[in-house]
């Protein structure tokens, strides 16, 4: 495998005669490269006007390897054949080197160019790259690419220090300015006489006349190449290697991607995220920029508008930036009612407002790196946990946060830069067990937790907040208005049916006035399985049941297979005999959210039925009476309406599940121990309440 390196464009803020005045310095040796052992000219040639200087050059190195592999190579240095292009009309240098030695098992290939600044021609500009292909070498071909890459990316750092070592120097020694070349006159005589003796070498092959000029060669200007400068400012401090790799990204996507090219800031956070594994870093990048193509996420910003209820609960925002510059996000979790926000605004409308607080949060990013005049690329965040509980462990609601999670990790790497987890209970590390895997290692390691009042004081949030930056309920002088949300506000925004996307079983039941009951039939295929409900009573009050029925209740066109709802109770069925009740009943009030499971004992058709509380006990519609035809004339809406979510698990799948730390909380069941029971003879089931 050809392994290839490409600086940035690195720029000398000086003339370039003086800087090619300083390049000779290097040669026939240089103390200031200590793997540079010395240098001898092969051939050198000059055109007529003087205006071109070729020189090739043997150049032996030190080979900087472990002992054991010098021995095996039978070699101490090796010779590198190096050939100059000085060009002082167009003032530039061309350098292309290439290995003598083991060139039959491996190929170095090198090129250098000085050239003029395209925006200032007193500053000149140095690029390089290189390539390396190891063919064979000894059995040690991966030892020495790592070595050879190692060794090439520290001596270009070095190579940069030498110059301005011999800028300096020459300016300390009175050489501040050297005169552009300008043709002498032409004698006639030197017409006649105009060559001089050539080597016998490469250089027959090669003119002058064939070098580039930088109109050819330059291409800051073309975007494909990176100011040195620019990285420092605006990107941070990265290695040789490391700036290479984000060289070589831009220019493939400048060459392959039809779309929009991302920020070079965008681009290195993918580069960070795969360790500057550069193939990987592609795949990677190119999956998001699909996505964000599918998505139209750089639309976010400007066509996303939250609902009422995101806009008026979601308790989150930004809030200044901490004591590193960064945009500090706070977020009150435990405050907030997860459950309710997801089924008023449904699952797609929260990732909707996720994505979007990350687009911001790049874009305030960018905004503190030209305030603060250094490189800003991730932000804070805030999460308090005051308030967090079982409630929160919802299984619908856990599998979104999973689906965020990994949404955000696959597009978003490395935006994260400090997670400070304040006031966390005891229930913490039961979500924090769930949610933990999906998070890239490299992200978990930015996370600071905080068990209750640790935040406060030395080696807390001061250490990262100012202290006018700290909420006021966590002590701070910064008031925040991120408040407790109030579940029951939620109630105003039901959603129609199908509320949840990943549910078996889901949607919005209405009993009318002239039925006093509804029913949602579940097929269990075989005993040992579990089905668990979530519902939420929008409005009345009911009795939920539930039943287990012989046979399969007959079903009208409109409602085929068992995920019909309605009356689905026989007026001819007995009960015991018919069906029989497995769940007592149990009253629920308007306003209240109910989770709870029952471990089937039998295969067969399973009713779960909501009645309405007010009427007569009957698991059937009876013949509407007077009052009941007063009563539905008088009441333009249904009696009863009640959000709900159904699912079947299998047993063994059970135990470990979002439902079963819900029935663990319950006062009416422990599922988790009673699982495993089922040789009892007898099913398991339970209700729980929650406001």
């Amino acid at each position: 495998m050809v392994q290839k390196y490409q600086s940035p464009v690195r720029v000398y803020k000086y003339p370039f005669e003086l800087v090619m005045a300083a390049y000779e310095k290097r040669f026939p040796t240089c103390p200031l490269i200590p793997v540079f052992l010395g240098s001898e000219v092969l051939g050198e040639w000059r055109s007529t006007d003087g205006a071109v200087h070729t020189v090739e050059r043997s150049c032996r190195l030190r080979v900087d390897a472990p002992r054991l592999l010098r021995k095996i190579a039978g070699v101490e240095h090796v010779v590198f054949i190096q050939r100059n292009v000085l060009n002082w009309r167009e003032r530039t240098l061309l350098i292309d080197a290439h290995n003598e030695t083991f060139a039959s098992r491996v190929t170095v290939k090198e090129s250098c160019r000085y050239t003029v600044h395209p925006e200032n021609e007193d500053w000149t500009c140095f690029e390089q790259s290189a390539s390396l292909d190891v063919r064979s070498f000894f059995g040690f071909e991966s030892t020495l690419e790592k070595i050879a890459m190692k060794q090439y990316t520290a001596n270009v750092k070095r190579g940069k220090e030498v110059i301005e070592h011999y800028l300096n120097e020459l300016i300390s020694q009175g050489t501040s300015h050297i005169p552009r070349w300008t043709p002498a006159p032409v004698q006639e005589e030197d017409v006649r006489s105009q060559l001089v003796p050539q080597c016998p070498s490469s250089l027959d092959m090669e003119g002058p006349s064939d070098a580039p000029g930088p109109a050819s060669e330059m291409a800051i200007a073309d975007g494909d190449k990176l100011d040195a400068d620019y990285i420092e400012r605006c990107l941070g401090h990265l290695s040789p290697m490391q700036e290479s790799c984000l060289v070589q990204l831009r220019h493939w996507l400048q060459e392959t991607h039809k779309g929009k090219i991302p920020k070079d800031e965008h681009i290195l956070r993918f580069l960070r995220a795969r360790d500057f594994h550069l193939d990987k870093a592609r795949d990677m990048l190119c999956q998001s920029l699909s996505w964000r193509k599918q998505h139209q996420v750089d639309l976010l910003l400007q066509t996303w508008r939250p609902p009422p209820p995101l806009q008026e609960f979601y308790a989150g925002g930004w809030h200044y930036q901490d004591i590193d510059g960064r945009p500090l996000y706070i977020l009150r979790l435990g405050q907030m009612d997860t459950k309710g926000l997801m089924k008023a605004v449904g699952e797609e409308a929260l990732l909707q407002h996720v994505l979007s607080v990350n687009e911001e949060g790049q874009k305030r990013c960018e905004g503190n790196t030209r305030q603060f005049g250094r490189p800003i690329s991730s932000w804070t965040c805030l999460l308090d946990l005051e308030g967090l509980n079982m409630r929160h462990l919802w299984r619908p609601g856990v599998k979104a946060l999973l689906r965020m999670i990994e949404v955000v990790e696959d597009n978003y790497p490395e935006t994260l830069g400090r997670l400070l987890i304040v006031r966390a209970p005891r229930v913490f590390p039961v979500l924090w067990t769930l949610v933990s895997p999906f998070i890239n290692e490299n992200t978990r390691r930015k996370f600071l937790i905080y068990s209750g009042s640790n935040y406060q004081g030395p080696g807390g949030l001061v250490d990262y907040l100012d202290k006018d930056v700290i909420p006021d309920f966590l002590g701070g002088e910064s008031v925040v208005g991120y408040g407790l949300t109030p579940v029951t506000q939620f109630q105003l925004y039901p959603r129609s049916s199908g509320t949840w996307d990943d549910c078996r079983i889901s949607g919005c039941l209405h009993t009318p006035g002239t039925c006093s009951s509804s029913q949602v039939a579940m097929e269990i295929p075989e005993g040992e399985s579990v089905i668990t409900w979530d519902f939420d009573i929008l409005r009345g009050d009911v009795v939920f049941s539930l039943y287990h029925a012989k046979q399969a209740p007959k079903l009208s066109p409109q409602e085929p297979g068992v995920r019909a709802s309605g009356q689905l109770i026989d007026k001819s069925w007995i009960l015991g005999v018919d069906y029989s009740r497995v769940e007592a009943p149990l009253i629920c009030r308007e306003g209240q959210s109910i989770q709870g499971s029952h471990v089937t004992q039998w295969p067969g058709i399973y009713l779960l039925q909501w009645q309405i509380h007010s009427s007569p006990e009957s698991v059937a519609c009876s013949l509407p009476g007077v009052d009941d035809v007063l009563t539905a004339l008088h009441s333009p809406g249904p009696k009863c309406k009640l959000l709900y979510y159904c699912e079947v698990l299998a047993s063994e799948d059970f135990r470990g599940s979002m439902s079963s730390l819900e029935s663990c909380a319950s006062r009416f069941s422990q599922l988790s121990a009673t699982t495993s029971s089922s040789s009892s003879g007898q099913s398991h089931s339970g209700s729980m309440v929650s406001r």
